[in-house]
């Protein structure tokens, strides 16, 4: 999965050894010590975009969240996440890597630790985008920490595998875990327990990981910063606004929200063009096949977060399962995921990335549609478990070719920037549609109520999780109509490796 040019930062990864690199010297004799703590790292990254679903209801309940607003949770982390994943990547290699991982790891555990306390939604939602902010800060910085410390192409590849491990079995991790901490603890704790692995992970890093940092120019695009996450912000928010009791998307202010989106986002696209340090080079995402790529990534993370929030409301309101039942009653998605990506890649080389993908956005499709049986009383194993199934393995199919094509063609001097722009692809999907699946839920539950005065509750939210998933799936729909036009690389335009997401 890994390749000697990649990083989730807006440079290309040395493949020399840089500044300050243990490869001066030889090879880096603590080097193995340093990939576990930088793994420990990367699996709090992951666990925190998994961890708090399951917790989601328990703490709608104690802190008064209502339904439309829930969503925030995971989008203030995600937003934040995707939308300073660039930058952050910059900044950890102008000011030192080692630097930036530390100091993500210690505004990451003081957001946790915020968010474990917060007396109140808004609290609560500053932590989750806090925790974003610095995550966005800790992932590249351990990511290029990675590649400047192991620097035999071998043992780099060893390296990478363990990173690409940690980062897909992480989220099965994290519902797990997210089930037993709220389950027999408290939701709290499913931040708070980020605090003493964050303080060990710091102390032990500060002796066995190696400074190192990027030369040459050392500019930032704060304008293009600005832009790009006022722009995303004002977009998410107006979704969420139009999911409000008595707003909707006439009112002025979810208007007004969504044409300041539109100025701001067109604004950045316009200043990139002419900036001679841009976050974001325009020759990255206008090749058909990348920029492909990258519409895929965005639109399957924004159909495929209605999953994992929707069916976590599901699993435990409506079936009554336990926090704990719900995280496992998701581990066949994630074991999917993690199989098929092994099938997948043995695939790829074989019959190239097109085939693969158009096979597995149908079976997502048609794994979403299926959530559109389950009712107030459904069996998991006939109703759920299909569905599950045939997404994760369709998804699998997805992400492995994806992340390959999201490189076709590109210089080693954007092969930073273009796997980055992958990974910010999918988690800004992921916001974007999370507002936008809640508001449409939100709403389907107001107009069921509205025209069956004599429903339950429950038949109600049903039927909104119906609506919710109809969307995902035409989110997935219009993914796949992409990856039919768009992608057109064989399996010989195939870079050797291609782009690890964080």
């Amino acid at each position: 999965m890994a390749a000697d040019s990649l990083t989730t930062s807006g440079a290309p990864i040395p493949t020399a050894p840089a500044s300050g690199s243990p490869a001066d010297g030889g090879p880096d004799p603590k080097r193995w010590l340093a990939l576990a703590v930088i793994a420990i790292a990367q699996l709090m990254v992951v666990l925190d975009a998994s961890i708090v679903n399951i917790a989601l209801p328990e703490a709608a309940i104690d802190l008064r969240i209502s339904q439309a607003n829930s969503q925030w949770v995971v989008t203030a982390y995600t937003l934040a996440f995707g939308g300073l994943l660039l930058l952050g990547g910059r900044i950890a290699d102008f000011i030192g890597r080692k630097r930036a991982f530390l100091i993500g790891l210690a505004g990451f555990a003081f957001a946790s630790a915020l968010g474990g306390i917060a007396p109140n939604q808004e609290l609560l939602f500053a932590a989750r985008g806090l925790q974003g902010a610095f995550a966005a800060l800790l992932a590249p910085a351990a990511l290029s920490l990675l590649a400047v410390t192991f620097t035999d192409p071998k043992e780099r590849a060893r390296a990478f595998g363990v990173f690409g491990a940690i980062s897909g079995g992480g989220a099965a991790i994290g519902l797990i875990l997210g089930g037993i901490l709220t389950e027999y603890a408290s939701w709290r704790w499913t931040l708070g327990v980020n605090v003493p692995i964050a303080i060990a992970t710091m102390i032990v890093a500060i002796p066995l990981v190696k400074e190192s940092r990027a030369t040459g120019d050392r500019r930032y695009d704060v304008p293009g910063v600005l832009l790009s996450a006022l722009g995303l912000v004002s977009l998410v928010y107006g979704f969420s606004k139009a999911a409000e009791p008595g707003v909707g998307w006439t009112d002025p202010v979810t208007l007004t929200l969504l044409a300041a989106a539109v100025v701001l986002l067109v604004s950045f696209v316009l200043y990139e063009r002419r900036a001679s340090h841009p976050l974001l080079p325009l020759r990255v995402v206008l090749d058909r096949n990348r920029g492909g790529s990258y519409l895929v990534f965005l639109l399957v993370g924004a159909g495929i977060f209605a999953i994992f929030l929707f069916l976590t409301f599901y699993f435990q309101q409506t079936l009554g399962y336990s926090p704990l039942e719900s995280g496992f009653a998701f581990l066949p998605f994630s074991g999917g995921i993690i199989v098929g990506a092994g099938v997948v890649s043995q695939l790829l080389p074989r019959i190239g990335p097109k085939p693969l993908m158009v096979v597995g956005l149908a079976m997502a499709v048609a794994g979403m549609l299926w959530l559109t049986r389950i009712g107030e009383q459904s069996s998991y194993v006939a109703e759920v478990l299909p569905a599950l199934l045939a997404i994760s393995l369709g998804l699998a199919a997805v992400f492995v070719p994806a992340s390959s094509t999201a490189l076709v063609g590109v210089t080693e001097h954007d092969a930073g920037i273009a796997s980055a722009v992958l990974n910010t692809a999918q988690q800004v999907g992921g916001s974007l549609g999370l507002a936008l699946l809640t508001t449409f839920y939100a709403s389907a539950i107001t107009d069921h109520l509205a025209e069956n005065p004599g429903s339950s509750p429950n038949a109600a939210f049903v039927h909104g999780y119906h609506v919710a998933f109809i969307w995902g799936a035409v989110m997935l729909a219009v993914a796949l109509v992409i990856a039919l036009v768009a992608i057109s690389a064989k399996k010989d335009d195939l870079p050797t490796e291609g782009a690890l997401a964080v």
